[in-house]
């Protein structure tokens, strides 16, 4: 008996010495003032926090108003002829008589010229020597001392005008169609390297059938 009694009054000495034991367990003065510091806290980080996003709004709308700025500038840059305030501010009557005069130096007028008619015509002459004759390509009527004359030769007498009609017309000024002396028409047809007058005449058989009027009805 005397051992169970003496077993409790050493429990009860052992509690006695243990420190007392706070409320909340979480290593401040006490539940209750743990929430309290945190709510504290808490406040002052939102507190914080929206600060922060105030100036970020600033910044944002000091960019976006300075970008409007920049637009309204490079916009203005380009052309700025239609707004009426900048043109009035800008321009006077005295300007407006400069900027004319320069206009009409820079006017230019470009005076109309005549149409080639009749004798001076480019190519008139061919037009009149072909309307005149009646013979076929490589139908002789005149003539040829040079007759016999290489096809090779006669090629390369040709070579030296770039186009039939060019050799037509200097065989014509040369003495052509009765004479040959550049060696341009040796089957005597009175056609310088090929020179065709076909198109001509067809032109005037045209020309005729539409001058005919219609019979009346």
């Amino acid at each position: 008996m005397m051992r169970y009694v003496f077993s409790a009054m050493v429990v009860l000495a052992l509690a006695a010495c243990q420190p007392k034991v706070p409320d909340s367990g979480v290593g401040f003065d006490g539940y209750s003032e743990y929430a309290k510091k945190r709510a504290a806290r808490d406040a002052q980080l939102e507190g914080n926090q929206i600060g922060r996003g105030g100036v970020v709004s600033d910044e944002i709308s000091q960019a976006g108003t300075q970008r409007v700025k920049q637009t309204h500038t490079s916009t203005a840059a380009i052309s700025d002829e239609q707004d009426f305030n900048a043109v009035s501010g800008r321009e006077t009557i005295e300007s407006d008589k400069e900027r004319l005069a320069r206009q009409r130096a820079q006017y230019v007028v470009i005076e109309p010229t005549a149409v080639p008619t009749g004798s001076n015509a480019q190519g008139a002459a061919l037009v009149k020597y072909a309307l005149s004759t009646r013979n076929k390509r490589g139908q002789a009527i005149y003539k040829r001392s040079n007759a016999g004359m290489s096809a090779q030769r006669y090629r390369r007498n040709c070579a030296k005008y770039p186009s039939p009609d060019r050799a037509q017309t200097a065989f014509l000024n040369s003495g052509g169609p009765a004479r040959d002396s550049k060696g341009l028409d040796p089957d005597g047809d009175g056609f310088a390297c090929e020179w065709d007058p076909q198109p001509f005449r067809n032109a005037r058989k045209a020309a005729s059938i539409r001058a005919v009027p219609p019979e009346n009805g």
